[in-house]
């Protein structure tokens, strides 16, 4: 696992680690890695959700049974449902989000695939995400699996991260690189 020493080095690769390893012993990790993927949206589509897991006032108990109930609407497996009741009551859920990215990224790197961030201006298409990802399948040797964003302030072009690389194409960093040269 290419990544896995300076993953497994942080707080979030630690518990990601451990609930990668127990996922493994179960023969669950696909299930598990599909269910922090619902936590992930979960996250990042309800504002509410978001506040309570990064608000330090909340209590143990009360974060407790906002990802029991949480777990129950999402229809989570018992060991991702356990992960979050551990991580509630160690007053972790803050990290939650680097620790979805950390088991995604273990997971990933124990099957061979690297994982593509591509952001572009606009949304691509199935055709342009699917050529991308044979393009990136032959630069890096492996199978990648490919996630995609839009952010407009790129004004077009790509950005594609993959692990610690980044190709960015944006016309946004050549007008940024132009005005730097420009200044002298």
């Amino acid at each position: 696992m290419e990544n896995s020493g300076g993953i497994k080095a942080s707080l979030q690769g630690r518990y990601a680690s451990a609930l990668f390893d127990l996922a493994s012993e179960n023969g669950t990790v696909s299930a598990v890695e599909s269910d922090l993927e619902k936590v992930g949206q979960a996250i990042g589509e309800s504002a509410d959700f978001a506040a309570l897991i990064r608000n330090p006032q909340v209590s143990r108990e009360a974060a407790g049974k906002v990802v029991d109930a949480v777990s129950g609407v999402l229809g989570l497996s018992d060991l991702t449902k356990n992960f979050l009741g551990v991580l509630a009551a160690n007053r972790r859920l803050s990290a939650l989000p680097e620790i979805i990215r950390a088991f995604a990224a273990i997971a990933a790197a124990q099957r061979g695939e690297a994982t593509a961030d591509i952001t572009s201006a606009h949304a691509l298409t199935d055709e342009q995400v699917e050529q991308l990802r044979q393009k990136l399948e032959v630069r890096e040797g492996r199978k990648v699996k490919v996630k995609t964003s839009v952010d407009p302030d790129l004004l077009g072009g790509l950005v594609v991260t993959i692990g610690s690389k980044r190709i960015d194409s944006s016309i946004r960093t050549r007008l940024n690189s132009l005005a730097q040269a420009m200044k002298g």
